[in-house]
């Protein structure tokens, strides 16, 4: 049995349909933003440094947002990406795993380092590791009420974030410690001249070589090229299933809350060496560090459910913090632009809970 075909009497040739349709380039666009938090983070951290350069161009700021001065808002960056890696860890290792206890730590094992440094006579080597050592066993306190006993982290967290406060509080008479080995500290925070260029070029904070590219890159391969990596993954992801397969589900989360304590440690000597002196209030002040760190991390594309993250999306979200941070102060100086920078944090922090909602409901989840 044949089939006529019937001319359109308008002329108009038929449409074929190939059953092949691809979607549309703006579709394709928005996909790739919605699933890839890498390409997210880097349109909005471009329409923020138009938007502000554009707005201090036609001298609605303050003060110019000049290159010098997004390089100078660096020496920011080295603490709130190391706390953004630390809530990385433990937040990957699922069962509702957060740290708000890591501004704490920071405060306490600053002390630690001041004591060890400023008036013990230590080399800054020794102290360095004790600072290390301290915020591993720190988070070691955390991992075993979560991990071994079973406590639910935010209820732990909140637990020894007020009894790490504490102590850094009364171990000294909340009275920082200002000796002139700490003062000297100084010195490795401070904007260094970046070699074979020209000297018109911004010249960066040191902490990012001696501090955070170093970490970055140790946490990075952790996570992507070991062992331990897959199996915080796992875990994450689904710890009974991970169980199963052999994997120690209660030692790799305990060694994810040691490892976020370690990187608290090494920011606790960041902290001292940009204020020069080990301040017992230093990570707890104001807000603490530890809201903007899980704000950073879930930022950057960290499932709060766990099993999902990457240390280049806590980078980027980090920088896109500090540098939006930079200019709200600029277009809004004195008290009133603190404030603002709160509530952009706070919105900023609803916008990622609610992208990665979106996200996993509609691709299941983010890259």
């Amino acid at each position: 049995m044949t089939t006529a075909t019937v001319p359109d009497p308008t002329g108009t040739p038929p449409a074929r349909t190939t059953g092949d349709e691809r979607p549309s380039l703006a579709s394709r666009l928005l996909r790739l933003v919605l699933t890839q938090r890498i390409a997210l983070l880097v349109v909005l951290l471009v329409a923020v440094v138009i938007t502000m350069t554009t707005l201090s161009q036609n001298n609605y700021l303050s003060a110019p947002y000049s290159p010098s001065y997004m390089s100078a808002t660096l020496i920011n960056l080295v603490p709130l990406v190391l706390l953004g890696l630390a809530e990385l860890l433990v937040i990957t290792s699922g069962r509702g795993g957060i740290d708000l206890s890591v501004g704490a730590i920071v405060s306490l094992t600053g002390m630690v380092f001041g004591f060890a440094y400023g008036q013990w006579g230590w080399s800054l080597l020794a102290a360095l590791a004790l600072a290390v050592a301290f915020g591993a066993l720190c988070g070691a306190l955390n991992g075993v009420l979560v991990a071994y006993v079973g406590f639910p982290a935010l209820i732990t967290t909140l637990a020894t974030y007020y009894a790490f406060r504490s102590l850094a509080l009364v171990i000294n008479d909340q009275q920082p410690i200002s000796t002139k080995p700490v003062q000297d500290l100084y010195s490795t925070a401070a904007a260094v001249q970046l070699p074979f260029l020209p000297e018109s070029f911004p010249r960066v904070p040191l902490g990012i070589f001696t501090f955070l590219v170093p970490t970055v890159v140790v946490v990075w391969l952790v996570l992507a090229r070991t062992t331990w990596g897959r199996r915080l993954y796992a875990v994450g992801t689904n710890d009974v299933a991970a169980e199963w397969t052999g994997i120690d589900v209660r030692r790799t989360r305990f060694s994810a809350y040691v490892a976020a304590g370690a990187i608290s440690g090494l920011v606790a000597v960041v902290t001292v060496a940009q204020f020069a002196s080990a301040r017992p209030d230093a990570g707890v002040s104001g807000t603490g560090m530890a809201l903007p760190a899980i704000t950073i991390a879930v930022l950057g594309g960290v499932a709060i459910t766990g099993g999902i993250g990457r240390v280049a999306g806590v980078v980027l979200a980090a920088l896109l913090v500090v540098w939006l941070n930079a200019g709200i102060l600029l277009a809004v100086p004195g008290n009133a632009g603190t404030q603002l920078q709160l509530f952009a944090l706070g919105a900023v922090l609803v916008f990622a809970a609610l992208l990665n909602g979106i996200t996993n409901r509609r691709y299941g989840g983010t890259q």
